[in-house]
């Protein structure tokens, strides 16, 4: 892929990972969530991880969104009214922000390591699918029936809250 698509793709997650917090309304809010996660799938394609762009589209920007989606139609949830802007709270933040740039940039520029080339990537043996679930599976058994109990539980939460008291 070249530089020019992938600045379109970074631009295009930025614009929209700002959208994200800017946007009143959550239904916006998690629509322009969906165009920042198809953006980062896109930039995993440009780097030939295909399996974890395509794992990206199928699991956030369509398992996870249309889940929040749900929540976000099931909690009846409208768009927030317009405040007044607290300027103190917003120089504050502003400040946090600019130091937290200012400790990155120093600790980046200090490690060496970053400056330096990555080596270039063998091919493995086998198919990129079958290295992840036979690592998955081997390695991470245990974290991963742990995150399926998790989910399980949450989903049962939300449709407890959820549930209207009869009249």
């Amino acid at each position: 892929m070249s530089s020019f698509l992938f600045w379109i793709f970074a631009l295009l997650m930025l614009v929209f990972g700002a959208a994200v917090v800017v946007n009143r309304n959550p239904i916006a809010s998690a629509l322009s969530l969906v165009v920042s996660f198809l953006g980062l799938a896109a930039l995993f394609m440009s780097l030939n991880a295909y399996f974890v762009g395509i794992i990206q589209v199928l699991v956030y920007a369509g398992a996870v969104m249309v889940l929040f989606l749900f929540i976000i139609m099931l909690l009846n949830l409208r768009a927030e009214e317009r405040r007044r802007i607290n300027w103190l709270a917003t120089a504050g933040g502003s400040c946090v922000a600019l130091i937290l740039l200012i400790q990155i940039v120093s600790v980046i520029r200090g490690f060496h390591p970053a400056r330096q080339p990555f080596p270039q990537i063998v091919s493995s043996a086998g198919d990129d699918v079958q290295n992840i679930g036979a690592l998955l599976f081997r390695n991470y058994n245990l974290p991963f029936q742990i995150l399926g109990v998790l989910v399980l539980v949450a989903t049962v939460g939300v449709v407890l809250l959820s549930k209207r008291e009869p009249r």
